[in-house]
């Protein structure tokens, strides 16, 4: 539960701190006098005041932050204090200023992004499960043990990066060629004929719907016990498990069952140690469990993926971090598109205790499930601020936009107003739909 808390409040906090900063970096470029940057909310812990006369607070409540600029000079203010308010700044600066938010949460996403693919990652190979029946995947011939290689000409290394090739294409639906090598390795192309299938919140995985799943995990030998089965056979640490009496073992809970369910009963077991493969026979000795005898060998079994290191030089780092920041982005704007058409449900829309979920787990498993996360919702944060809805930065964009038609006049004080109050509910009316959507996940 702390983790969770702390995962979620560094990400909030960052993400929101990084989009006023976006905000606080163009406005002082264009001029405009900010008078607070305050990283969280609530009274004021610490301040300190700049050369510039902008003051640096840290607030009590860390989540998030909150740039604020002098948006009209006073009564009787010198013209420098009446050019530094940004009510008084060209439409252009008006909208640089607006659009920094937003584009800041972007621009994280991609340098998230760029570091990855730099950094390298280890990720599992895409070597693909039995496609279940009448499903695309079937129909088109897919096999399991088929690796896949590329996706409408584009090489993929791993299944991270086939799953990201197929996105477009699952979701707007159509024919995608792909390009596998079977175990035996020949290279094949096959045509798959896909349905537009886009992700629903009751957690269905459209590529599982087409069939493409990626296979299971083999079991592996980890630790022996001295004096075990598994010693006395010959194991040794690292072999994989293939096939129980010709059976093969799918996971490793099939393996730890088959074993527990034959004590004192000699198993052949199919073995793989590095590029050799041979059979040994193994006897589980006899345990007593809720004074149930079962078999056991004496050997951690653990869950083994081929994996391969991802990593791409400077530029493809950063070709690939744009490209998958832009991508996402136009996904979660026809996510949005389809909810709004009755194609996919509400149910989809998520808030904070959904977020904290995500980035608790995301926490557990590493720094770059977790950094992958936080692009992930920098950029849902950048898509959802662009909205035109008033009391987003997106609204403020539709404004000027209005004025620039208009020839440079604004929008009249009392539209402003009441599409402002309009804007407002329904931010609350999507903020109740989240919490809504959030508790009955928790207590479904």
């Amino acid at each position: 539960m702390l983790l969770t808390l702390t995962a979620f409040i560094v990400a909030l906090g960052l993400l929101v701190t990084f989009h006023e900063f976006g905000h606080y970096w163009v406005a002082r470029r264009c001029g405009v006098r900010v008078l607070r940057f305050s990283v969280g909310f609530g009274p004021v812990l610490l301040r300190r005041q700049d050369r510039h006369g902008t003051e640096w607070a840290l607030s009590a409540i860390p989540l998030g932050g909150y740039v604020k600029m002098l948006d009209d000079a006073p009564a009787g203010a010198d013209e420098a204090m009446r050019r530094a308010a940004f009510n008084n700044q060209p439409l252009s600066r008006r909208v640089a200023v607006v659009a920094a938010g937003p584009i800041a949460n972007l621009l994280l996403a991609a340098l998230i992004y760029t570091v990855l693919n730099l950094w390298g990652t280890q990720q599992p190979l895409a070597i693909l499960g039995a496609p279940a029946a009448n499903t695309p995947a079937a129909l088109a011939g897919i096999q399991a043990g088929d690796t896949l290689a590329a996706v409408d000409g584009q090489a993929v290394a791993s299944w991270p990066q086939a799953r990201w090739q197929l996105l477009g294409p699952i979701t707007a639906g159509g024919q995608v060629d792909l390009a596998l090598v079977g175990p035996r390795q020949d290279t094949r192309h096959l045509t798959l004929n896909l349905r537009s299938q886009l992700p629903d919140s009751e957690g269905i995985d459209p590529l599982a719907e087409a069939g493409l799943i990626l296979q299971s995990a083999q079991p592996q030998v980890g630790e022996l016990t001295p004096g075990g089965a598994a010693q006395a056979a010959g194991l040794q640490p690292d072999d994989i498990i293939l096939a129980v009496d010709g059976q093969p073992q799918a996971s490793v809970q099939d393996l730890v069952q088959t074993i527990q369910q034959h004590p004192e009963q000699p198993l052949i077991l199919s073995v793989q140690r590095q590029s050799a493969r041979f059979d040994l026979t193994i006897t589980p000795a006899v345990v007593l469990e809720a004074n149930q005898p079962i078999g056991r060998i004496g050997a951690q079994i653990m869950a083994y993926r081929p994996m391969v290191l991802v990593r791409l030089g400077p530029l493809d780092s950063l070709w690939t971090g744009l490209s998958n920041t832009l991508d996402m982005s136009l996904f979660s704007v026809r996510m949005m598109g389809q909810m709004i058409m009755g194609a996919v449900s509400w149910r989809n829309i998520s808030g904070p205790v959904t977020i904290a979920e995500y980035a608790g787990q995301t926490a557990r498993i590493g720094l770059e499930a977790y950094l992958r996360f936080l692009a992930l919702i920098s950029i849902s944060i950048g898509v959802l601020n662009l909205l035109p809805i008033p009391m987003l930065d997106g609204g403020h964009l539709l404004f000027y936009l209005i004025e620039a038609l208009r020839g440079g006049r604004p929008v009249p004080e009392h539209v402003r107003d009441h599409a402002t109050r309009l804007g407002m509910s329904l931010v609350l009316a999507l903020m109740f739909l989240a919490l809504f959507n959030d508790f009955s996940r928790l207590f479904r």
